[in-house]
């Protein structure tokens, strides 16, 4: 556990396939901030919302919903945060400080309609 979240992880060559189980009541700021020494989660993350909700808040102040069952593409510079009552389980394709480049990810947050 880290934060609060569970995270199972197993290695498929160069990519981590993680499980990332977070509770009820988490949010970035109060759980995870400290720990990983920055307000923002400066990792991308890309894989699938198996249940429940998360809400991600951009550095310039844009909030997207990610609600199962759903993919998940999420650029670096965010915070989270779990809505409702039911934990919300991601399953996550992670290339550790590759993910951006091996996916062909923004390395920051954009608006797809350019607003």
């Amino acid at each position: 556990m880290i934060g609060g979240v569970q995270v199972d992880v197993s290695r498929c060559g160069s990519v981590r396939v993680k499980r990332m189980i977070y509770p009820p009541g988490f949010n970035w700021a109060e759980h995870l901030s400290d720990i990983m020494g920055s307000k923002l989660c400066m990792h991308a993350h890309v894989g699938f919302m198996a249940a429940g909700q998360i809400n991600v808040r951009f550095a310039d102040g844009c909030v997207k919903q990610y609600k199962a069952p759903q993919f998940v593409a999420v650029e670096p510079g965010h915070e989270g945060w779990v809505v409702g009552n039911e934990p919300a389980v991601l399953i996550e394709f992670d290339f550790e400080s590759e993910t951006v480049g091996k996916l062909g990810l923004p390395s920051v947050h954009h608006h797809e309609n350019g607003k």
